[in-house]
């Protein structure tokens, strides 16, 4: 009997089903081996409340000073600036200065073309000596007339017109005098000064041009920048506290920042405030001044302004990556040393190890390979106050003396066993450790309470 062959439809079937059983085993597998080799290894890295104590960094708390910021944005702005502009109008035949150099008040910076104003000053003072020849004459004539009436030749009245003409005269002569010093006053106008000492910017206006007095933009800029001063504003509630500080009669220190708040650019004390809120804003704005010797601020530049209103004395300080953030607020993972425990003499150790035997696993509680127990921690609340730096101020809830972890507080819980790794940190260390505002390079160890 002739075997058939399978058809092309039944080998597609047989084809399928190999592939899905291949399939079904290659999941199955897959699935023995997540709960079989993966699973206990994750456990393994799960928090463990009962193993070995936890390696962590802590500091001691720390007593000193703790100094009380405002942080503002400023703007920097010169004392005095001042647009050069021509008081007559001519032709600008010299310029005598180079865009962005340093000018004293008084230096000659441009010239206009002096002639049509000598020509004025040449009329006025002709003018002055013709009436001027006039009032000497009328003087003279007055003279001989009041010889005459004496000797009753003439009638009075013609002494008195003559006084009369005298007098105008005089007014003349009074008149020419003020044109000539106008005139000199407009040649005076031709030399342009700078009317204050700073640096000059950019030329609106070459040599060659009709300038006039008129004119909007002027010949150029001065900005004082030697001292220059910085506008910030500040919230209405940070105010007693700065008019606080100025009562004193103290002198209150600013900051200036860069924009990073990462470099200190200079440092000036505050001016003067301003004399009403802005209602929009609920703000102050203030004026501080900065000797700025080396050049560093310029004009319009933003900065980070710093204002020292208060000193916090004795105050005790911690790194502020020491506090974490929790439910019903912030708290620190205090250490607590464990306590040798006295034996008698001759005594084996708690931790001692029978002879062939395998040491054990250390368990809360049990005793270090040096006879002492492991360190524990506490979790306790506290209140803080203001931040200089990588330090903050502890109103309450710590002592100066003791420890408190720093690095590895993801791991604890209250009562975690740890093994600490010092790092001694004082209030003393706080100094320029950081920008303004108390940057917190800890940040990312701060978790919730579980």
């Amino acid at each position: 009997m002739p075997i058939e062959k399978p058809s092309e439809q039944q080998s597609g079937t047989r084809i399928l089903v190999g592939a899905l059983v291949l399939a079904g085993i290659v999941a199955g597998g897959f699935f023995y081996y997540r709960q079989h080799a993966v699973a206990p290894q994750g456990e393994s890295r799960k928090f463990d409340a009962k193993g070995r104590p936890t390696p962590v960094l802590v500091a001691k708390a720390g007593q000193g000073d703790v100094k009380v910021y405002l942080d503002a944005l400023g703007t920097v702005t010169p004392r005095n600036a001042v647009t050069v502009k021509a008081r007559v109008d001519g032709q600008l035949m010299q310029v005598y200065f180079r865009e962005g150099q340093l000018v004293k008040a008084g230096e000659l910076l441009a010239e206009i073309d002096p002639r049509p104003f000598e020509v004025q000053l040449t009329q006025a003072n002709g003018q002055l000596a013709k009436d001027k020849a006039a009032l000497e004459n009328a003087q003279i004539d007055l003279e001989r007339y009041k010889t005459l009436l004496a000797q009753d030749s003439i009638a009075k009245q013609q002494v008195d017109t003559q006084e009369a003409l005298v007098r105008q005269q005089r007014a003349a002569v009074a008149v020419d005098q003020g044109q000539v010093d106008s005139a000199k006053l407009q040649l005076s106008y031709c030399r342009i000064t700078a009317p204050i000492g700073g640096r000059v910017g950019l030329r609106a206006v070459d040599p060659g041009n009709m300038i006039h007095a008129s004119d909007a933009s002027g010949i150029v800029t001065i900005t004082q920048l030697q001292p220059i001063t910085t506008l910030f504003s500040i919230p209405e509630d940070q105010l007693p506290a700065v008019t606080q500080r100025l009562k004193a009669g103290g002198v209150v220190p600013l900051e200036a920042w860069d924009k990073a708040k990462l470099n200190k650019l200079a440092t000036g004390s505050l001016l003067t405030l301003d004399n009403q809120i802005d209602t929009a804003t609920g703000t102050l704005k203030l004026r501080g001044e900065f000797k700025n010797d080396d050049n560093t601020l310029f004009p319009n530049q933003f900065v980070n302004v710093r204002m020292l209103v208060d000193v916090l004395k004795n105050a005790v300080t911690i790194p502020s990556a020491a506090v974490q953030r929790g439910r019903n607020g912030d708290f620190v993972f205090v250490v607590t040393p464990g306590k040798e425990h006295s034996k008698p003499d001759g005594a084996a150790p708690d931790n001692a190890t029978p002879p062939h035997d395998k040491p054990q696993d250390n368990k809360p509680g049990a005793a270090k390979p040096d006879g002492r127990p492991a360190s524990k921690v506490e979790m306790r609340p506290v209140k803080t106050g203001v931040a200089e730096g990588e330090m903050i101020a502890i109103v309450s809830g710590l002592q100066p003396g003791e420890s408190v972890v720093v690095d590895g507080a993801d791991k604890l819980r209250d009562g975690s066993p740890v093994k600490p790794l010092e790092k001694m940190v004082t209030g003393d260390e706080t100094s320029g450790k950081a920008g303004p505002g108390g940057q917190n390079k800890g940040g990312k160890h701060r978790r919730s309470a579980q």
